[in-house]
């Protein structure tokens, strides 16, 4: 079995733009950071809102992200997601069990390392679903009943608090929880003490000049007037491929490096 594990976060895909971004860096970086798994947030990741089938297929397909996760707008396109019981499309566990889909399951790499991959979604500032830190863990000692050691979280939250209690909470029981859901990369990777990493949020893969991936003067007009006018995807323009790399030792889980990429396109 290979010793170190390779694993790369994608943070939150904006539409096209953020496919087209991630088409022209991860062949690339794939080859130079040896990947063994890429995991991408594409809860945005049609037209700047929500996924769909065509969608998901061209990110594990096309582009080769072996499992998808989501968040808090992977229902905003439902009527065309006949894919969310698909293994490696994720959303939150913590939703309501009478929710389709499914919020974790397991990958097995090409060196034969079984990884087990978790999405959950914060309730701080967001809807008030299933405890996050409760789901976790019991979604983490099932995996550690299988005798799955390498454990990763996408952690869809608003709340730095909230991301960073639940990797102190279960720090030494997983291997990486990085955080998505606020587009903005924040500076404070960091290994905690038992061997967990850990990053508040990777950011945002696709167009940076705009609001969060949104069209500038739209945003700026939903705050002036309250009025709540429909988010449009913002031009291609200023793009940035985000993500979290992240080096585990395969037989223990425990995590060896952590570093934030943010790349111009």
């Amino acid at each position: 079995m290979k010793k170190t594990l390779h694993i790369l976060f994608i943070s939150d895909i904006i539409g096209s733009a953020g496919r087209d971004t991630i088409a022209s860096v991860l062949p690339r970086l794939g080859n130079e950071l040896d990947l063994d798994l890429v995991i991408a947030n594409g809860e945005n990741a049609t037209m700047g809102l929500g996924i769909d089938d065509k969608t998901i297929e061209a990110l594990h397909k096309d582009l080769r992200i072996d499992v998808i996760t989501s968040g808090n707008h992977v229902w905003h396109r439902r009527k065309y997601l006949k894919k969310i019981d698909e293994n490696f499309l994720l959303r939150p566990l913590n939703y309501p069990e009478e929710c389709p889909g499914h919020g974790s399951c397991i990958i097995e790499t090409a060196d034969k390392i079984k990884v087990g991959v978790i999405n959950l979604q914060g309730r701080s500032f967001m809807l008030p679903i299933d405890c996050p830190f409760k789901t976790a863990m019991k979604a983490v000692e099932s995996f550690r009943d299988q005798d799955i050691a390498c454990i990763f979280i996408d952690f869809h939250a608003e709340a730095t608090a909230e991301k960073m209690a639940l990797a102190w909470y279960l720090d030494g029981k997983i291997s990486a929880l990085i955080g998505s859901h606020t587009h903005v990369q924040t500076a404070d990777e960091q290994i905690l003490p038992q061997g967990t990493a850990y990053l508040t949020d990777a950011g945002m893969t696709g167009p940076h000049h705009s609001v969060i991936g949104m069209n500038i003067d739209t945003a700026i007009q939903r705050f002036i007037t309250q009025v709540p006018y429909h988010y449009l995807q913002a031009p291609a323009l200023d793009l940035k491929f985000c993500a979290a790399y992240i080096t585990v030792d395969s037989e223990t889980g425990k995590a060896l490096t952590i570093e934030r990429l943010k790349i111009d396109v």
